[in-house]
């Protein structure tokens, strides 16, 4: 799972919205390309073609703002056309139609959407990475340790499933991962992959000598 292209259609009324669901998806090594982003960088909605000809998987946002705007219909339709999945994002009364009618997606929950960006991250990792039921896709997300002067890498390796990661944030429970240089410990929001926050080495050191 690298170097995948996911591009995301939806209407100018829905960005935060996208923005507020994709903002950890984004940290993966895939590309995220948001509509209204690529817009803003200076590229018309007609010139994002080449996006939608690369993707490997189209996620539609379907909202009362979305439902019948002409882009979002026409780049559907494009991605069809090419063969290219489709991945319903939807409020409900506001489901799949037309050409994609029988396709599974995704329900958007506006009072949790820890549940919704759960349940898509579920969804992409099956359309990104299907290596059959019995195995599991391994995903990571790998930043520059953000301790002053230190910058090592640092890299959270997903290796558990999704209903696993749902079962640790019921729980309450934490991923992990350490810089090997400084030894700063990063916290994460097992349901959505969201930063928590950061215990420097010592802060990490004096935590463990506590419970020994």
């Amino acid at each position: 799972m690298t170097g995948e292209q996911v591009y995301v259609s939806h209407a100018p009324g829905d960005l935060d919205l996208v923005q507020d669901l994709f903002s950890t998806v984004k940290n993966f090594p895939f590309g995220v390309h948001i509509a209204l982003e690529e817009i803003e960088s200076g590229r018309s909605r007609k010139r994002l073609e080449g996006r939608l000809a690369n993707s490997d998987l189209v996620v539609a946002v379907l909202t009362e703002d979305g439902a019948g705007n002409r882009w979002i219909e026409q780049e559907i339709g494009y991605a069809v056309a090419k063969g290219i999945p489709v991945l319903p994002l939807y409020d409900e009364g506001t489901g799949p139609h037309g050409y994609i009618s029988d396709v599974e997606g995704v329900a958007i929950d506006r009072s949790d959407l820890t549940v919704t960006i759960f349940n898509l991250l579920c969804r992409l990792r099956g359309a990104l990475a299907p290596l059959g039921a019995l195995s599991v896709p391994n995903w990571y997300i790998r930043f520059p340790c953000t301790v002053p002067d230190c910058g090592h890498p640092v890299t959270l390796e997903l290796e558990q499933g999704q209903t696993k990661l749902w079962k640790l944030h019921s729980h309450g429970k934490l991923l992990t991962a350490a810089c090997a240089s400084c030894e700063s410990t990063y916290y994460f929001n097992p349901a959505t992959i969201g930063f928590i926050s950061r215990a420097d080495g010592e802060e990490t050191q004096s935590s463990a000598r506590s419970r020994s």
